[in-house]
């Protein structure tokens, strides 16, 4: 029974609040992420959600046609991860992560390992995508380092995006997510996307700065925040080759395309070449709860193993390994792994690749690019296409007006659905964007 004195007193409240709706409320005391608050319409209260829907406090409903970010593969509120996260809150909520394990994090660490491509050997666990990524740079700075061998200089994509911690922000292209940062952001080297006819430029590139390099850190086949931008599996092989060649590490940052995005669970499953770093979160918990993990080889590993104390690998989380979060994941991992799941996501993938044959000749579209259970459609605006175009706002206000949560980026709108997500509300999404290119 809940004693009495540890309750929140609702009197203390101010008494015009009782008058406000959320969105009032909210703008009150929130700031929210991405968003200019000075001229931002009022954020939409949900109040629950089930299934690829959520609901408003007026009892609207919306299909999350972006998976919330991209984290929801299983559908909201799911009775399974649910249940299963229910009963860890009866065991055990949390226990320091230094000097200390439990069995939700070891079981995850035992059956995430041998289901990513290649040889992965150990779990790193942290918060969020953002964190997972910074573990990885610092794991291959200092593998280097832990060896007396100072390679210091990263290699990424133009356009990439890694997260918005500064290290995470450093190995992403510069834009308008770290124009206000780019003075303090560490010294990268960018290098184009691959393709057919600029490969043996970019491998000579890798080549001539082995000695430098101390690792080349990718979003395999897409680039997420940069623009849904695709590129072909064979040209990274080529890169990661090189790579391979001349001792540099790889890490692959799956934090979006991990959990059957792409089509396959790991997009590194089309890859003969694997990384040696993997960054995981997002899909991971199922979009239950934060949870990141970054996994490596043994040879990696091995390189922080000393008497020298210097050489640990110093960093941590307050909430490292949260055994619920473990849970979660378990449990997103089990309805992953079911056949129906690859099933659904192969039935997403053959829609949309319908979808995008009867659109891609219409005057509005720039182009329309598609992988696995991800399609991107770019509109013609008669201008270069830009994160802060006008186009934006009214392509999302369009869509939740007929009852779709889609988030451009600027002229850019992408469907990437819960795998759940019915053929009905597939096409139901489909024609909203047919009408929206007649009508906007």
């Amino acid at each position: 029974m809940i004693n009495d004195q540890f309750m929140f007193d609702t009197s203390q409240l101010p008494a015009s609040n009782s008058q406000l709706d959320l969105a009032e409320r909210d703008k009150k005391v929130i700031w929210h992420p991405y968003t200019q608050m000075k001229n931002a319409l009022p954020h939409i209260p949900i109040v629950r959600a089930e299934g690829v829907y959520v609901f408003d406090e007026k009892g609207r409903k919306y299909i999350d046609a972006v998976s919330s970010w991209w984290v929801n593969i299983h559908g909201h509120a799911h009775p399974y991860i649910a249940k299963k996260v229910a009963e860890q809150l009866n065991v055990l909520e949390h226990v320091i992560f230094a000097g200390f394990t439990h069995e939700p994090a070891v079981l995850l660490a035992e059956r995430l390992l041998p289901i990513l491509p290649g040889q992965q050997d150990k779990v790193f666990y942290t918060d969020n995508g953002s964190t997972a990524v910074e573990v990885a740079l610092k794991m291959c700075l200092q593998y280097w380092a832990n060896q007396n061998k100072p390679k210091t200089k990263i290699l990424a994509f133009k356009n990439a995006y890694h997260g918005d911690t500064f290290g995470a922000m450093s190995v992403s292209g510069r834009s308008i997510f770290t124009d206000a940062f780019n003075h303090l952001l560490f010294d990268v080297e960018f290098i184009d996307l691959p393709n057919a006819e600029n490969i043996s430029n970019l491998k000579s590139q890798i080549s001539n700065l082995k000695s430098e390099l101390a690792c080349f850190i990718f979003e395999p086949l897409i680039l997420g925040s940069g623009g849904m931008l695709m590129y072909e599996a064979k040209y990274l092989d080529e890169l990661l080759a090189t790579c391979k060649e001349n001792h540099i590490l790889t890490i692959a940052d799956e934090v979006m395309t991990g959990f059957g995005r792409t089509g396959t669970y790991f997009a590194c499953e089309k890859l003969i070449n694997k990384p040696d770093i993997f960054c995981l979160s997002k899909g991971l918990t199922g979009g239950t709860m934060p949870l990141g993990v970054t996994t490596c080889t043994n040879q990696i590993f091995d390189a922080f193993l000393s008497d020298d104390k210097l050489k640990t690998l110093y960093h941590g989380h307050s909430f490292t390994a949260n055994p619920i979060a473990c849970v979660a994941s378990l449990a997103s991992l089990d309805i992953l792994l079911e056949g129906e799941t690859l099933q659904n996501i192969k039935r997403v993938e053959a829609k949309h690749s319908v979808f995008l044959e009867e659109i891609k000749t219409h005057f509005k579209v720039k182009a329309v690019r598609q992988t696995g259970t991800i399609i991107a459609i770019e509109w013609e605006t008669g201008n270069e296409t830009s994160y802060l175009s006008n186009l934006r706002n009214l392509l999302y206000n369009y869509f939740l007006d007929k009852g779709i949560i889609l988030r451009p980026l600027g002229n850019i709108i992408y469907i990437l659905p819960p795998y759940v997500i019915s053929d009905a509300d597939l096409d139901y999404i489909y024609d909203a964007i047919k009408s929206a290119l007649e009508e906007v």
